[in-house]
């Protein structure tokens, strides 16, 4: 008994050499619309869906392939029972099924595209009969991958027939497929009914793996990394050089890109334990990167270096004669990967955009028993809509020192205190338990520098704030405001003479 194949793809990426092999090893070839169009122009034996199942496409294609003489086909057992059934409703047996659905995804991603446009590319009869084949796998091969194509082949000419083991790895995948499809859609459909900045009444979640990882937090934890949206994410980069990525390394390199990303003029940023320790802006990225080292060059030890500019030969040469875990950029001259590849463990990560772009989302935390979410805490408020609460007022140079430390303390982890001046951090408070803590330890690090600096708090602070930055010589502070402590607060940077924003939002962080 010859062996058939149902093929009806979207994506038509090497389905013509699949085909060709398929029927090189015997197989009858059964296809629909777009796939046996091309099948047919590439001299390829097949048959039209009618001619298996005697009934003709109808409502403008919606019905091909939902017919007894197709699902009966895939679902089949090779048991008598069964048999007998086949031969008295002349029904041929399947045996592998190569299917990949209409691109719902692209579509939905179209701009100003229509419900109607989207309704209309929701494949039905695809993800019924990859879910049939994927079902029926102690038979029937199922293929919704195009990479699987030449493997599937190579297996059949050496054993004749694919093993279980296979079978059920590509149904699971099948399975998998279809499950993220419909997830797609049930996403669309529903943000098309939730309010803006609503949430679903389920939370799904779907992502592939992309590597397993050195380990996690601690060497005694497995860890994996699973991407959701590579596309000009740093999840979508590029390792150039080094060694494997560990959990920890994926935390900082996120806590630095984000960073990074926030300044629009050249910089550069370390990070170390997700929080930055040196923040700086630049005519060059060299420059931005010898500046924000100089911040706490200590600290740097064994960091992550980000930069929202190409690496070039000169940074380069400077990232040479420190220790780094992972450089992070838009991309790595030829030059520069020539003298960084003479540091074999460093590595080099490519995320292959240089603009920030935002990409508003969800950030999304486990709990015991279930998720926390909440969206992403993008942009912050310019400084030409702060508030100014004291009697000493701001210059434009204040504001223009004020908003770099406002954007940098956003990314420092709560209770967050930055100290900077001329686009440069100077000292960092994180994690305290207390905000005079975090005051303590940033005004120490900077030290003398913190004379006429500026001082970021990302949530309110108190009047033991005021009084340490007076002592250290600032000039200046910004914060959201909102305590009822506030009238005092201002009070005191009055009688201190320091000048003192509200910018009415908070970028608290745990």
């Amino acid at each position: 008994m010859g062996r058939r194949a149902v093929i009806s793809v979207s994506d038509k990426k090497g389905i013509v050499e699949f085909a060709r092999g398929l029927v090189e090893l015997g197989f009858d070839l059964v296809s629909t619309g777009g796939t046996y169009k091309t099948l047919v122009e590439a001299e390829v034996p097949v048959k039209y869906i009618s001619e298996v199942t005697g009934f003709p496409e109808i409502l403008d294609g919606r019905v091909k392939t939902l017919h007894p003489k197709i699902h009966g086909g895939i679902l089949a057992r090779r048991s008598m029972e069964h048999l007998a059934q086949m031969e008295k409703n002349g029904i041929e047996y399947i045996d592998l099924v190569a299917v990949n659905l209409y691109p719902f995804r692209e579509t939905i991603s179209k701009p100003g595209v229509s419900l109607e446009e989207a309704v209309e590319n929701i494949d039905i009869g695809g993800p019924s009969m990859v879910r049939s084949a994927a079902k029926n796998h102690e038979r029937v091969t199922v293929v919704v991958n195009p990479q699987h194509y030449g493997e599937i082949l190579d297996v059949l000419r050496e054993k004749g027939q694919i093993p279980a083991g296979v079978r059920q790895r590509l149904a699971a995948e099948a399975f998998a497929h279809t499950a993220e499809y419909d997830r797609l859609i049930a996403d669309y459909l529903e943000s098309r009914l939730e309010e803006k900045g609503g949430f679903p009444s389920v939370l799904r979640l779907t992502a592939k793996k992309v590597q397993d990882l050195r380990y996690g937090e601690n060497p005694q934890q497995k860890a994996a990394f699973y991407s959701s949206d590579g596309l000009g994410t740093l999840a979508g980069g590029k390792q150039l050089q080094g060694k494997e990525l560990s959990y920890n390394n994926w935390m900082d390199m996120d806590a630095a890109w984000k960073t990074v990303l926030e300044f629009e003029e050249t910089a550069a940023v370390i990070v170390k334990h997700t929080n930055p320790c040196g923040i700086a802006l630049g005519g060059t990225s060299l420059e931005a990167y010898e500046r924000a080292l100089a911040s706490d060059p200590v600290s740097a030890f064994g960091g992550i270096a980000a930069f929202n500019r190409v690496v070039d030969e000169q940074v380069a040469e400077a990232l040479k004669e420190r220790f780094y875990e992972v450089i992070v950029a838009p991309e790595f001259s030829p030059e520069a990967r020539d003298i960084l590849k003479e540091k074999v463990n460093l590595r080099l990560w490519a995320v292959g955009r240089e603009e920030a772009q935002s990409r508003p989302g969800w950030k999304i935390r486990s709990v015991d028993g279930g998720y926390l979410v909440q969206e992403e805490d993008e942009g912050t408020v310019p400084a030409s809509a702060w508030e100014a609460v004291t009697q000493a007022r701001p210059g434009e140079a204040d504001l223009k020192e004020l908003e770099f430390a406002w954007q940098a303390v956003k990314h420092v982890k709560s209770n967050a205190i930055v100290v900077a001046r001329e686009g440069q951090t100077l000292g960092v408070g994180a994690g305290q338990m207390n905000r005079v803590g975090s005051v303590r330890i940033a005004l120490a690090q900077a030290g003398s520098r913190a004379q006429g600096a500026y001082l970021a708090s990302d949530a309110f602070f108190f009047t033991d704030t005021v009084e340490e930055a007076a002592k250290a010589g600032l000039r200046a502070l910004v914060q959201p405001g909102g305590s009822v402590q506030d009238r005092a607060v201002i009070e005191a940077a009055d009688r201190l003479n320091l000048i003192m924003l509200f910018t009415r939002r908070r970028h608290f962080q745990h």
